[in-house]
């Protein structure tokens, strides 16, 4: 599955190759509540069309309304603002206090969205300037995570690789956890070269892959945008993904497993393959928040839930892990025997 900041801009291309009008809006700053981020892209056409969104669709509304009225930029960038009066707030839909400042250009040979697009598919990172004054773009290598930047000269955005999720073992929480994923806009690639588990496996939008898992970490080089989680239960598959991956740029690094079978995990990576104390503190696992999950579709919503979060910033410990949650809601374990401790 494709993000949508890379479908709207795969359809505005789109719409120049067809030779159609059609105008690029990206939200440049927020105060207060807003319904969508900066950054967030649409793109609309002369005949109405939409794709993506810049607020719950009241905004969208009075933006087609401007290109049908003729109002719409034709040749210099526009910087739009709404939500400034509790009376305008109230007519977009804007939450209370919220505001949002848009920037609105028409799409053109200068707009440079080919060449944007491509370089989001090979996964760059990429730092897109756009002149106030004559719509001209430049395009250079950025940070992923760049905010955007408004000046009375120029608009400066950012575009960074779709986010990625490897999965190693395929099984009922992988089908589930793949659902919920490609949902949600991200890469998905199941890797799994078990003769057991790969034939009768597919999920249509997710990549498939027989490799070896650490081969294929070792070819993917796992950036930033990439999280990792091992699902196989198979401690020959899991670990070897585990090893290069909690030494990569990951943001999550999981795995399944009960809290005993977790600290039998790192005993083993550190043991037997020298990992460091600041390698395996990247570890997740169990993996997921806990919500008392039992079903193969509730763990795969824990796991995704811990995923998300992991992405959007918020501090590990600020939501009850599995094992933390368990403990504080007094399920007990016996300690681990490392000596006789079932590997998985």
């Amino acid at each position: 599955m494709i993000d949508i900041d890379t479908l709207v801009l795969q359809q505005a291309a789109q719409w120049q190759r067809d030779g159609v009008p059609a105008w690029l809006v990206t939200v440049a700053r927020t105060w207060g509540s807003s319904p969508r981020p900066p950054g967030a892209l649409m793109a609309l056409n002369a005949r109405g069309e939409v794709a993506g969104s810049v607020s719950g669709g009241c905004i969208e509304d009075d933006l087609v309304a401007r290109v049908r009225a003729g109002a719409a930029p034709a040749a210099r960038p526009e910087v739009l603002r709404y939500g400034v009066h509790a009376d305008q707030a109230r007519q977009f839909g804007l939450p209370c206090g919220g505001t949002l400042e848009l920037v609105m250009e028409r799409i053109g040979p200068a707009s440079q969205l080919p060449a944007l697009r491509d370089h989001c598919l090979r996964r760059d990172c990429i730092e897109r300037e756009l002149d106030l004054a004559t719509g001209a773009v430049s395009l250079r290598p950025g940070p992923a995570d760049g905010l955007p930047r408004l000046t009375a000269a120029a608009f400066t955005s950012h575009f960074g690789p779709s986010v990625r999720l490897i999965v190693i073992g395929a099984g009922d929480t992988t089908g589930y956890l793949c659902q919920i994923a490609l949902t949600l806009g991200f890469e998905v690639i199941v890797c799994d070269p078990r003769d057991t588990q790969s034939p009768a496996w597919t999920m249509p939008g997710a990549v498939h892959s027989r490799e070896m898992p650490d081969d294929l970490i070792l070819r993917l080089r796992p950036d930033r945008r990439t999280a990792i989680i091992a699902l196989s239960h198979d401690p020959k598959l899991d670990d070897l993904a585990l090893i290069d991956a909690l030494q990569s740029q990951a943001f999550y690094v999981g795995a399944i497993g009960s809290r005993r079978n977790s600290d039998a995990r790192r005993a083993r990576l550190r043991e037997h393959f020298d990992l460091g104390d600041a390698d395996l503190a990247r570890l997740r696992g169990p993996a997921g928040l806990y919500i008392g999950s039992k079903t193969p579709a509730e763990i795969a919503l824990s796991i995704m839930a811990e995923i998300v979060a992991a992405k959007n910033g918020v501090a590990r410990g600020a939501l009850d892990s599995v094992a933390a949650g368990k403990a504080r809601d007094g399920v007990r374990i016996a300690p681990v025997d490392l000596a006789t401790a079932c590997p998985l």
